[in-house]
Order: C-alpha cells, then structure tokens, then sequence
C-alpha cells in the first residue's frame, strides 16, 4: 500500500497558512515588518495614549463608575486588536456611546459592568463565528444619526452639573434636566469658572487642529507647525493637567474651590473570572440569571451598537486609506476584547471614532500602534493614579462635552429631507425615544425602520400605461408579502373594467420569484381566461423564466419585450407558449 505524499498529509492534518492568516491577520504583516514602520508606530502609539488616558477616565464617570475602570477597560483591546484586527487604524477602548449604554443598563455597578463586558463578548465572538455580520445592516443610518444625535445630547448635558459643580441629581435625562436648572444657584464659581476656561481651550485647540493637516507631522514640515499639532492632538491631557495643577495648588494652600475626583485604586487589576453574582446594599446576595434577567434587552442593543460603531470606524478609514476589511474578523477581534477585557475588569469597548482619527493622522502604519497604547495606560494605572485624585471633574466633562458636540449632526436631517423624506419617521422615533431609555430608541427606530421596509416589500411600485392594451411594469422584485398588492391591482386595473382587458406583465426588473408569488401567477391566469382576456409575460428574465417553467402554469403565454406582445394582442394572434 502506497503511502500519501508528505504535502497531502501536512495538509490533512495541519491548518494551511492562508487559513491561518484569516484567523490571525498579524502573520500577514509582521512578516513584512520593516524599522520605518515602528517608528511611526511609537509616535502614534504614544500620542493616542496620551489622548485615551484622559477620555478614558472622563468616559468611566458617564458609566457611572469609579474612575479606575476607564483605564481597566482601556488597555486590552490594543493587545487583542493586534494579533485578531484587520484595520490598522482603529483602536478600541470605551466611548461615549458604550459607556452611556452601560450606565443605561447596569446603573454604574462595576461587577454588574463586568459581566456585561463578558456576555457582550460571548455573543459578538458567536456572531463571528457563525458569520451573521450581515444582522447589522438592519440597523439603518437614519436610526444610527438619530440615536448618536441623542446621545451626545444626554451626555454632554449629563456634564453640566460637573460644570457647575451640582450633586446628587436624577440619572433621568428629563428629571436631571428639571433640576439643573433648578439648582443653578447652588452652582460652585470655581468649577464654572474652571469648566468654562477648559471648554474655551479645548476649543481653541480643537479650531487649530482642524487647520493643519496630517502633513504637520512629517518630516517636510516646519517644527512650528509639528509642535502645534502635536499640542492640539493631545490637548485632553495638556488641559487636564493643567487643570489638575491649578487644583493641586488651591489645595495646598487649604482652599476646597473645586470638585476633585478623589481617591482612586492604585496599581494593576487582577487577572481573575468576572464575578457571576453580585451583593445589595443590604448584603443580599444576585444570583448570575437574576443578573441577566436585569440587562434585558442591552443584552441585543450593546453587542451591536459595539459591532456598528466599530465596523463603520474601520470601514471608514479603510476606505480613507486604500485597504480593506474584513468584517467578521472585526466582529472576532472585538468579542475577544470585550472577553478578556472582563478578566481585567473592563466594561464593554468598541471602536473610538476619536483616538482612531488621530492614530490615523499621526502615521500610523500597523495595528501595533494599539500595544504602546495599552503599555502607556497600563504605566498610568501603576504609578499616575495618586495623581489623578486632583483631577477636576470640571475639567473631565470639558473633554467629554467637546468629545460628543461633533456627534449632533443637524445637517444629516436636511440631507433626509432632502433626498427620502420617509427616513426622518425612522430618525425622529429613534431621537425621541432614546431621551426615555437609550435602548429603547434603538429598539423603536429598528422596528420603524423594518416595517418601512416590509412596506415597500408589500407594496411595490407598478407603473400601468395605456397602449389599447394595459401595460404593467414593476419597479423591484416580488416576494411573497406583495401577492395581494398584485392581485387588487390587476383585477382593479384590468378584470373589473368595463369590458375585462387584456394586460402584458413587463417583469424586466424582477429577479426572484417565490411559491406564493407563483400560485397567484396560477390564479390570475385562470381569471384572465375565465374573463376571456389575455395575460401575457414579458422581458422575463432566465433564471424567473427557467421557475415558471418549472411550475408548468397552464395556458401561460409569455414574449420576449412589450412591443411583441402588444403586436400579437393587437392582431389577435396570441400564441399558446
């Protein structure tokens, strides 16, 4: 007996090294490694890091968490991202979004945050795993505006009592509305004050980034305009430590003029299993099912507004940057940080439109960007956090507030307007709802926006003209849902006039057919010929032509363009087909 050759059984038992590029993207560069790239990799690695440590920290208080947990949940995925990412631009970390989704669903409870990171991970790796990308494509753009519109609303209004320096208001957007106002006397005129310098320079900063281009940082420009840039794109954390200095020093000296962060865990995390229970203020101890009965429906909204954000990130810069995605890949990468994110503490992460912005601009040129990143987070939680007890909280919703401004974008509602006017229902209902419950807007403008779809589905438009012989023309394919639209539209238009007339189906634009859409075919046929009028088939393209044959409809006359039919109707010498 032969043996196989030595290349068949390799094959045979060991994954080729194409699949094993699919599975783990870093095989198909790090290869190709070259010294260019790591340095610019170091730049941008280091400058996103120098912006996340802040965001990160102000993204942790929208949460509704201790501070800390920003940078828990920060520093995992530049890891994870670099061996599983297919972008080389995106970072991922907290956002605005996700933390406002996780405040809405587990109430700023860290163990109860965890378990979220966990599950939400499990179910974007099965998603991956079993390729259903393709759920997010139901999740249309006038739903992602209108929910991203009133976000940045509640979270950035969600800051003014840090500006003001309030306490102890609703997490309720419309309460925390009422009673903002109402406490403005009891507003503190050092965190005003402070708040109001530190949106005026972010401002300023954020106006002249926006003049330089990504040129600043290369090598054939001045030294001015690279020591701008650099200044504008790490300007939450100048500012911040701006902020913190001036608090520092008003504290030495035994005056209490702002409103500190206070107290944070020092040091790293421990790498253990996300807690499967949780405790009551009165000691009664969750079990894990009651848990996640709590979360409900963020369970379904947060893994996919996670993998939304995210792959409209990627797909946006890859796009930019002349390269390409792969989509289920992404879903992988972020499940698996969002994972071994719970092991470290983390809450669920996505993609941040922000930091991936600047990785990009600043040269990045390989997902390893992302490890630099998570070291210089990692450096800050070993030994910067005692440091970040002067924080202002004024100042971290400065940097949150100028974050989610970009995020209100009132032209996209002119744009709809302008070009389908039905998208605004979608967009409205999804604005709307999100100030009641965040998810629940998500949930409202999906199920508006599907039955704007399931509409059109079962009311296609059909054009009918009049050439002595009724001419019908569809505009999109029939399914199943437009079989009665068909039927009250023939009879209505051909069957019930006065005489019964004949009717060419132009199905020119029809490409799929079904069982139901064939049975009616079936009966209108036999009421034509009972009414002793014509029906014929026209521009039947081959693979709908090759079903109705198929089905061998009886007495079924079909030609190959309108005209023909018109002539053999008008002569009176329809061919039995």
């Amino acid at each position: 007996m032969e043996r196989p050759p030595r290349r068949r059984l390799t094959a045979m038992c060991c994954p080729s090294l194409d699949t094993l590029k699919t599975w783990l993207p870093i095989l198909s560069w790090l290869p190709r490694y070259k010294l260019k790239w790591l340095q610019m990799d170091l730049l941008a690695g280091a400058t996103v890091g120098l912006t996340a440590v802040p965001q990160v920290l102000a993204y942790a208080e929208v949460a509704g968490l201790p501070l800390e947990y920003g940078l828990y949940s920060a520093f995992m995925g530049g890891f994870i991202y670099t061996l599983l990412g297919t972008s080389k631009d995106v970072t991922l970390g907290p956002t605005a979004i996700m933390s406002l989704l996780c405040f809405s669903v587990v109430g700023g409870q860290p163990h109860r945050a965890v378990l979220l990171s966990l599950l939400c991970g499990i179910i974007q790796a099965l998603m991956a795993l079993l390729r259903l990308g393709f759920l997010l494509d139901f999740i249309s753009s006038p739903v992602i505006k209108g929910f991203t519109c009133a976000a940045a609303i509640t979270i950035g209004f969600g800051q003014i009592k840090n500006i003001l320096g309030l306490k102890d208001l609703p997490p309720q957007f419309f309460l925390e509305v009422y009673y903002t106002f109402k406490k403005i006397p009891e507003a503190r005129i050092g965190d005003v004050i402070l708040g109001l310098i530190c949106l005026s320079l972010l401002v300023m900063l954020m106006l002249m980034k926006k003049t330089l281009d990504s040129e600043a940082v290369h090598s054939n420009s001045t030294f001015s305009r690279k020591l701008v840039w650099v200044v504008a794109t790490m300007r939450n954390a100048l500012v911040v430590i701006a902020a913190s200095l001036v608090a520092f020093s008003w504290e030495a000296f035994g005056h209490d003029v702002f409103t500190i962060t206070g107290k944070t865990v020092q040091g790293l995390p421990p790498f253990r299993p996300p807690p499967t229970w949780d405790n009551t203020t009165n000691g009664t101890i969750v079990p894990f099912g009651e848990i996640v009965e709590g979360f409900g429906d963020g369970l379904a909204v947060i893994p996919l507004m996670g993998l939304l954000e995210s792959i409209a990130i990627a797909k946006a810069f890859a796009s930019q940057n002349d390269y390409r995605i792969d989509v289920n890949q992404e879903l992988l990468a972020i499940g698996v940080t969002n994972i071994m994110g719970s092991f470290v503490s983390g809450y669920p992460v996505t993609g941040s439109f922000g930091r991936t912005a600047v990785n990009s601009q600043t040269g990045v040129c390989t997902p390893a960007g992302g490890i630099v990143t998570s070291v210089i987070i990692l450096l800050s939680l070993a030994f910067l956090m005692p440091a970040f007890y002067y924080i202002p909280k004024a100042s971290l919703a400065a940097v949150i507030i100028c974050a989610v401004a970009p995020m209100v974008d009132y032209t996209s509602v002119t744009k709809m307007w302008r070009i389908h006017k039905v998208d605004i229902l979608p967009f409205v209902v999804t604005f709307l709802m999100s100030f009641w419950q965040v998810q629940y807007g998500i949930i409202g403008g999906v199920a508006v926006s599907g039955a704007l779809l399931l509409y059109s589905t079962a009311r296609p438009k059909i054009t009918v003209s009049d050439y002595g012989s009724l001419v019908m023309q569809f505009s999109s394919g029939l399914s199943f849902p437009a079989t009665a639209y068909l039927s009250h539209m023939v009879h209505s238009n051909a069957l019930r006039a006065s005489p019964p007339r004949s009717l060419v189906l132009d199905c020119c634009h029809i490409s799929t057919i079904d069982y139901s859409v064939i049975s009616e075919f079936r009966d209108m046929i036999r009421q034509f010929k009972r009414h002793n009028v014509v029906l014929i088939f026209s521009n039947l393209q081959p693979s709908v032509l090759e079903i109705l044959l198929k089905a061998d409809l009886e007495d079924m006359k079909y030609t190959e363009d309108v005209e023909e039919a018109l002539q053999q109707l008008e002569s009176g010498n329809v061919l039995d087909d």
